[in-house]
């Protein structure tokens, strides 16, 4: 009896050793955790210069150069949309939440979660005290519980004549509050601000001086340089783009990240990648590529790394949409940009 007893304490005792080992194999790094736990310390904000790219969730991790995360220092997964209801949904994703989280934080990148969506719905969310809050609570929760280190908000189009412009100051302002009592970013990406009008001044001082950094998308700009109007995103469209934002705007140059594209453009507007351009025979140092009756204008290694040096000397950061048009290995443009 005594040696069936200790037998069967064995038995137990291995069970258990079994079933924790398996716990932690599967969930590694607190996912699956019941409780979080609010920090105690004050939020200290991250001044240091940024590297950062977009990650669509319809993009597969097959469908890029892990690599290339290596030299990041943010990765921003997008896109995460509210409900009328202000619930929020990841749509077209084709990973896991937790597979990109567990990616980013395996190169040690800072992984953030970008919300987009309809016009209408933010207006509708963010005018109303109630469910602002119940909107502000649910972006927390999500961030929080799916370990993202922050929020990107790409609502790029307030609108100051629907009284955007104090409703999302306010919005920012209180999500700000909540994300930083976790120790976690905000951070907003914004519209190139060329052309004067209530969608430039749909953005307010308040939404700026919430945020940690900002997203210039100084891309898609055809026609805004007179010395190449072809070009969607030409150098000196994006000294445009910080003057305007860094004087008009009175954004503080240590939250300004200068937008790169990884893709080309025609002058009708019709998109190829950077990895797909060099594939057909395109200069990876070059600007200008003709395919057929098409010409593509695009940032090569030598543009990304005189605007790399751009938003050295007059931002904070250098970001590209996106990193799964890049090409890989020593081709890639993320790797220029040092």
């Amino acid at each position: 009896m005594i040696m069936k007893k200790y037998f069967l304490l064995w038995i137990a005792a291995l069970s258990l050793l079994t079933a924790c080992e398996k716990e932690i194999a599967e969930v590694p790094d607190g996912y699956g955790a019941k409780e979080f736990v609010k920090p105690s310390t004050p939020y200290v904000a991250d001044k240091t210069f940024k590297k950062v790219a977009y990650f669509p969730a319809y993009r597969a991790i097959a469908d890029i150069d892990t690599t290339s995360l290596d030299h990041l220092t943010h990765v921003i997964f997008s896109f995460l949309k509210p409900r009328a209801d202000a619930a929020l949904v990841l749509e077209d994703s084709t990973e896991s939440v937790k597979n990109i989280v567990a990616l980013a934080k395996r190169h040690k990148c800072k992984i953030i979660i970008a919300l987009n969506g309809d016009s209408k719905i933010y207006t509708t969310l963010i005018s109303n005290p109630t469910s602002r809050k119940l909107f502000i609570q649910n972006i927390v929760n999500y961030a929080v519980q799916n370990q993202f280190d922050g929020v990107d908000m790409d609502w790029e189009y307030p609108n100051a004549t629907k009284g955007n412009d104090v409703t999302f100051g306010i919005f920012m302002t209180e999500l700000a509050a909540e994300l930083h009592s976790w120790h976690k970013t905000l951070s907003m990406a914004v519209t190139a601000g060329i052309y004067a009008g209530p969608i430039k001044d749909g953005i307010n001082q308040q939404a700026i001086d919430a945020c940690d950094f900002v997203n210039l998308m100084a891309y898609d700009g055809i026609g805004t340089d007179a010395a190449s109007p072809n070009h969607h995103s030409t150098y000196a469209m994006a000294e445009r783009v910080l003057n305007i934002w860094l004087t008009d705007k009175n954004l503080p140059k240590e939250k300004a990240v200068l937008g790169v594209p990884a893709y080309g453009k025609t002058s009708g507007n019709t998109a190829m990648s950077f990895k797909d351009l060099l594939k057909a025979g395109a200069d990876k140092n070059g600007s200008v590529f003709t395919i057929g009756a098409s010409t593509y204008y695009y940032n090569g290694m030598s543009d990304i790394q005189q605007k790399f040096q751009l938003a050295k000397a007059s931002a904070n950061g250098i970001m590209f949409w996106e990193i799964a048009q890049d090409a890989a290995g020593e081709d890639a443009l993320i790797r220029a940009a040092k």
